[in-house]
């Protein structure tokens, strides 16, 4: 029996605010550590904000409007360049405490192509303080991608540490087939589902992920106040009324490789969602399906992944 402690860091950050956000992160993690996690999970770009208000805000897509510039300006001045001072500052962490840590980003890249581009990134470092993969999510979703570009394929890949293969994925990018059988045959013990909320379409999502890949999914959601919007922007009149309603509220949880909960979602506040796994439990349940091998034809299916890192 090989067991693990896992968790899911469902706080909120201090939104569009990189340098509180990073002191918060910090405390986040030294509370976990306090707490025996040995991978450690935040949500969607949680680093510095996921902008929820692109899908609340009704200037959002005017065309040339003054307070929806001011607002991505705000998101672009609260990203990270990869590698750069914030992801050091993160490696430490993790060094620190022999942790490993996956975490969303709003990332840049400040020179030469696409440093007009903002990625949504997920980062995993290993317990050493490595960067063990960098992931761009290969397509924005909707009204996201008025504010970000489409990544590569260089991040489907698992990234090794000592809990175990850990490969994450972002949001929407659960419903792409192609996808999902790229990082089932990378051959995950562990997958970062990555969410603004988990709600009940990414709880389905979630579950589906564990049973069909036979691995363990921490599906991440964040928390997240109608008064933490840009202030330019317009609040519609239900979120004007109650600043204090949460737009994001959410809806962390752990589920084992036959697509059950072993901690159920935790919805409306924060906190630390933790378990104890088994990676045994994930060869178990491979004797009945995997997809990346005896429950796959090779013979008929001819699938190659480009990983090549475009810019």
């Amino acid at each position: 029996m090989t067991l693990q402690k896992v968790g899911i860091a469902q706080y909120a950050a201090h939104h569009l605010d990189l340098e509180k956000s990073l002191k918060r992160l910090e405390q986040i993690v030294d509370q976990a550590s306090a707490e025996k996690i040995r991978l450690l999970v935040f949500g969607e770009t949680w680093l510095s904000g996921y902008p929820v208000w692109l899908d609340h805000c009704p200037e959002i897509a005017q065309w040339d409007n003054a307070a929806t510039k001011e607002a991505y300006l705000k998101l672009r001045q609260s990203s990270i360049e990869v590698p750069g001072k914030e992801t050091g500052i993160i490696a430490a962490m993790a060094q620190k405490h022999g942790m490993a840590i996956v975490i969303g980003v709003n990332e840049i890249i400040k020179k030469g192509r696409a440093s007009g581009t903002v990625y949504n990134t997920l980062l995993t470092f290993d317990e050493k303080g490595r960067l063990a993969n960098h992931h761009r999510k290969l397509v924005p979703t909707y009204t996201e991608r008025m504010i970000y570009g489409p990544g590569d394929g260089h991040g489907l890949q698992v990234a090794e540490t000592s809990v175990g293969k850990v490969g994450a994925l972002v949001c929407w990018e659960h419903w792409m087939p192609l996808t999902r059988q790229a990082l089932h045959d990378e051959a995950e013990d562990i997958h970062i589902a990555a969410w603004p909320t988990v709600h009940d379409k990414h709880l389905i999502a979630s579950r589906q992920y564990a049973f069909e890949g036979r691995c363990f999914v921490l599906a991440a959601g964040q928390i997240m106040k109608a008064s933490e919007f840009p202030t330019e922007l317009t609040l519609p009149t239900e979120l004007a009324n109650d600043p204090d309603k949460l737009v994001l509220n959410g809806g962390s949880c752990i589920i084992d490789p036959r697509g059950e909960y072993i901690i159920p979602p935790l919805y409306d506040k924060e906190g630390l969602v933790a378990a104890e796994i088994d990676l045994s439990d994930r060869i178990k349940e491979q004797m009945t399906l995997d997809v990346s091998g005896h429950y796959q034809r090779m013979d008929v299916f001819d699938f190659q992944v480009n990983k090549v890192r475009k810019v």
